[in-house]
């Protein structure tokens, strides 16, 4: 109980926990079909949580899931880089 009560009040693991959470919303909402892969929201939870979760990971190491964060942060500013090329050209 109190390795919990430790890891809840550990500011870099409360903002991991909170990229896990913005990152299972997102995965939801597309899987459920509310939200495409397009969808500026889709793009932008993945952004964050995977941010989030890189911030935690600078305290507690773990080079695999460095690694899987770096190429979820990288995908998703591709999709950003995406969704405001194609923005642009529909206002054009």
């Amino acid at each position: 109980m109190q390795q919990i009560m430790q890891v809840l009040t550990s500011f870099p693991d409360m903002v991991g926990i909170l990229g896990v959470i913005l990152t299972l919303i997102a995965y939801y909402y597309i899987n459920i079909g509310k939200w495409s892969s397009d969808d500026l929201k889709y793009v932008l939870l993945n952004l964050f949580g995977s941010c989030f979760l890189m911030f935690s990971l600078m305290f507690n190491w773990n080079l695999a899931s460095v690694l899987i964060e770096i190429a979820w942060i990288t995908i998703s500013l591709i999709g950003l880089f995406r969704y405001f090329k194609n923005s642009q050209r529909l206002v054009s």
